[in-house]
């Protein structure tokens, strides 16, 4: 069963560490971890943190879909896929994905599979909060619903 999770609580530290024990399985020899993490600068402007909101109950149906799309494509086992709403601050993870296979290569592609699919479908949003004080809500270039290349 996958594990799909979209909370207000840090992701790093002792719940990492959760996720990564509950993925990992005996018959596996590969385990994929993708943490995406607040960077402190964007073009020019120096980034404190993010602000994240979303459609939850869609997202977690689109989670679940991309899932079940990462196993019709790659042999793995357990998927787990966690994402944080509200303030996120530099260096903290916003997006952990965890994945693991009998083989790396299927854990490394389903993980790169999983956070594209997510960054082009899943009505998540961001804001990035600068040290000025000013802000801006960041569109993903990947999101189907931009209608950009």
């Amino acid at each position: 069963m996958d594990i799909i999770e979209i909370t207000e609580e840090s992701l790093d530290g002792e719940k990492h560490l959760e996720i990564v024990r509950r993925v990992t399985q005996p018959n596996t020899g590969a385990t994929s971890i993708f943490m995406g993490t607040t960077r402190d600068f964007f073009e020019d402007k120096k980034v404190i943190k993010l602000e994240y909101e979303a459609y939850e109950s869609m997202a977690k149906k689109e989670l679940k879909k991309i899932c079940e799309q990462a196993r019709e494509k790659y042999a793995v086992e357990k998927i787990a896929v966690l994402h944080r709403l509200g303030e996120v601050p530099v260096c903290e993870t916003s997006v952990l994905i965890v994945i693991s296979a009998p083989h790396r290569n299927a854990a490394i592609d389903a993980t790169k599979f999983v956070i594209d699919t997510l960054k082009a479908t899943v009505p998540i949003w961001k804001k990035e909060i600068y040290e000025d004080g000013s802000c801006n809500w960041k569109e993903n270039k990947e999101c189907s619903w931009t209608g950009k290349d």
